[in-house]
């Protein structure tokens, strides 16, 4: 089985965020993928206007593996240095005792990879992966290639025992690090030999794609688990630096060459960019420029430490003159600074041509290219829903890419809404998508607007933002989901004013009614971009009345109206809400309205007692005055006789009759007798009645009579005399 070669990648925009320098984390990460390469180390110097590489502050190229070197040489400074590399690569870079170091804090990319450590079946050998076939040759893309385990076969001073690779992002400063870019992006290699004995040469290979080494010997793009799979391919970009230097430190001759797709002068596919013959990062005479394009130098001593395990050909843990190696070159030099490198590969070779027989090699997982989109919604914190339940969003996404100059793809927008985020907190996944894809390309950052989306309904909603990268440029997708993207749609409140009919009397009936405005149309279906609009707010408004003079005795039993929107109800269609009060005093109506969730709010009922006058009514009684006359008839009568001095003896009599002349029957209890002995005086003579009883009443006339008569029990009077009188009144009331 194959096992991943480590790396660690710091905090800079051409690695990715899950890998940081110091944790090891991103050796962890390859071992995970599995991404094995081999990388050559490869010099370049480029006679060029110049780009410093070894007197930048970031790296030490002094001719040692170790930061803690005092003093470095004079044209190099204080910086990292391989052991601070080996340290951020725990997982494939194990110290010798005594040695240690603090991992890089600045390196944005890093990888310390050892030759046998690339199979399970190699542990403890050498040349566990090297070279096999005719086109295995730098000219030829990489499907062309074939590999081996061999443990034997190979001149030792052609075989490596680790390959080592740190990146750094540095301030564009014409003294230091100059570049037309605001950035200088620097790249510092190495590699260690078992064997000292003569000269060597070494390729490096910067690969934008992830290369691996498939059982059957060829190279693949993909590794799950620990299977490569797939078929390598170069891409155009890819930087290849040739590299020849002799045991005693000097570097004869490097030259540096870009993958192209078509146009090279070297070969179809590998263009030069141009090369040195002394770029040695220790040469004096000439004195090296503090701002070269790149340079390189192997160690000048024997017993020069290793910092990690190694052990040569001799059993030495140490090594010997020219048995490790380091250089930089600027990558800002050459365009490059843009390009991001998923794996590196140095090789062994028998020549500097580019055209030479490749021999050992030693690859591992580097850098890569990233992308992060961070997105801002139109709306912060909340918005309220309106009445016309139509609220207007967008959401903005800013892109950017690192380590890829020329870039693609596209933006897609999510919207998700209430439903949604049951479970969930943001929209990390589903929601609605909102209009369409928005390309982005270069420069970056990108920044692309989301076509508008159409909440109606209340609630909570979030936007998830999706890059889709770029496979053709090796940039991987991002997303943005964060809690910063979310936002609350608040429902109206609207208002319910009422008006209770005026004073009534009592047997009248009393009615209320309400207004109720400020409300909001129902969610529409759906409820992000619908295409059904929703209704007017529904919902009821209840009413209910009590008294009389009390805020507790229920005089009108609730009783409810249904509403469709704004509007005052009952409206005309509906019947209206009143009774008749029974006893006088004041009543008051009490009104609320249940609202229509999602989007409108309920009122709460009025207050009993009614400070606002409007729901209070005052039931009055009336009084009145009736006059009814009555008549109550009494008559007297006297008898005489004719000559007025006559005693008179004998029975008067009166008879009340309801006719006008004294006929019919009489009235009864209305006849009145008085008995005359000699009556001789006025007074005896005279017959008054006294009726109490009978009462005429009524509008209109009424006629009585009565009837007087004197019977004399004297034979000298005659005996029978009567008389008739009528009486007549009219009654008006």
């Amino acid at each position: 089985m194959l096992n991943g070669f480590g790396l660690s990648k710091a905090r800079e925009p051409n690695c990715t965020s899950a890998d940081t320098a110091g944790g090891g984390r991103g050796s962890r990460r390859w071992s995970r993928i599995g991404v094995i390469f081999a990388i050559g180390l490869l010099f370049v110097f480029f006679a060029v206007p110049a780009q410093a590489v070894h007197k930048t502050g970031a790296f030490q190229l002094d001719g040692d593996a170790q930061q803690a070197t005092s003093p470095p040489l004079s044209n190099s400074t204080v910086g990292d240095d391989w052991d601070n590399i080996c340290a951020s690569n725990p997982t494939t870079c194990t110290f010798q005792s005594p040695y240690t170091a603090s991992p890089s804090t600045t390196a944005t990319a890093s990888a310390h990879v050892s030759d046998t450590t690339v199979s399970s079946t190699c542990a403890g050998a050498t040349n566990c992966t090297v070279f096999t076939g005719g086109g295995s040759k730098d000219p030829q893309d990489l499907s062309s290639w074939n590999w081996k385990t061999d443990s034997g076969g190979l001149p030792s001073k052609d075989n490596l025992a680790h390959s080592f690779a740190a990146r750094y992002s540095l301030p564009a400063d014409p003294a230091t690090c100059p570049s037309t870019a605001s950035t200088c992006k620097v790249l510092y290699f190495g590699s260690d030999r078992i064997d000292n004995s003569g000269d060597a040469q070494e390729g490096f290979w910067f690969f934008q794609n992830p290369v691996c080494l498939k059982l059957d010997g060829t190279f693949g793009n993909k590794l799950t688990g620990t299977t490569c799979s797939g078929t390598a391919a170069h891409m155009a970009g890819d930087l290849l630096i040739l590299s020849d230097f002799s045991v005693g430190g000097t570097t004869s001759t490097i030259n540096v060459y870009e993958w192209v797709t078509s146009g090279g002068d070297v070969s179809t596919n590998l263009l030069s960019l141009g090369g040195s013959t002394s770029a040695a990062c220790n040469s004096i005479t000439p004195p090296l420029p503090n701002n070269d394009a790149f340079c390189g130098l192997v160690n000048a001593t024997d017993g020069t430490i290793a910092p990690w395990t190694f052990t040569d050909k001799s059993n030495n843990n140490t090594y010997l003159k020219g048995e490790f190696y380091e250089g930089g070159v600027n990558l800002s030099h050459f365009n490059l600074g843009g390009e991001c490198f998923a794996s590196f590969a140095s090789e062994s070779r028998s020549s500097t041509a580019p055209t030479a027989t490749l021999k050992d090699f030693v690859l591992g997982g580097f850098g890569s290219c990233t992308s992060g989109i961070k997105t801002t919604p139109s709306v912060i914190g909340s918005v309220s829903i309106g009445t016309t339940a139509s609220v207007s969003v967008t959401d903005q996404a800013i892109v950017t890419v690192n380590g890829a100059t020329n870039f693609g793809g596209s933006v897609t927008f999510h919207l998700c809404g209430p439903a949604d985020l049951v479970s969930q907190a943001t929209c990390v996944t589903g929601g609605s998508l909102v209009g369409s894809a928005k390309p982005v390309g270069p420069p970056s950052p990108a920044t692309v607007t989301s076509d508008a989306a159409i909440i109606t309904s209340v609630g909570s909603y979030c936007w998830r933002g999706d890059y889709s990268g770029d496979p053709g440029a090796n940039v991987p997708g991002s997303s943005d989901s964060s809690a910063t993207e979310c936002f609350t749609v608040t429902p109206v409140q609207p208002t319910l004013t009422t008006q209770a009919s005026g004073p009534a009397i009592l047997g009248s009936a009393i009615s209320d009614t309400a207004t109720l405005s400020g409300t909001a149309n129902e969610p529409g279906s759906p409820v992000i971009n619908p295409t059904t609009a929703g209704g007017p707010a529904g919902g009821t408004i209840s009413f209910t009345a009590f008294g009389p003079n009390n805020c507790t005795t229920v005089a009108m039993a609730a009783v409810t109206r249904a509403v469709s929107g704004d509007g005052t109800y009952p409206t005309a269609t509906q019947a209206a809400v009143s009774f008749t009060p029974t006893a006088v005093g004041t009543y008051t109506f009490v009104a609320s309205y249940s609202g229509d969730s999602p989007n409108t709010l309920g009122v709460a009922a009025s207050a009993c007692p009614d400070t606002t006058g409007t729901e209070t009514v005052l039931v009055t009684d009336t009084s009145s005055v009736a006059s009814a006359q009555t008549w109550v008839p009494n008559d007297s009568a006297t008898a005489s006789s004719g000559s007025g001095t006559t005693p008179l003896n004998g029975t008067l009599t009166i008879t009340l009759y309801e006719s006008t002349d004294c006929t019919g029957t009489a009235v009864n209890g209305q006849t009145y007798s008085k008995t005359l002995t000699n009556a001789s005086t006025s007074d005896e003579r005279t017959l008054t009645t006294n009726n109490s009883t009978y009462i005429v009443s009524g509008t209109g006339t009424h006629t009585v009579s009565w009837l007087v008569t004197f019977t004399s029990t004297d034979s000298n009077v005659s005996s029978a005399t009567h008389h008739c009188e009528t009486t007549t009144v009219t009654i008006t009331n």
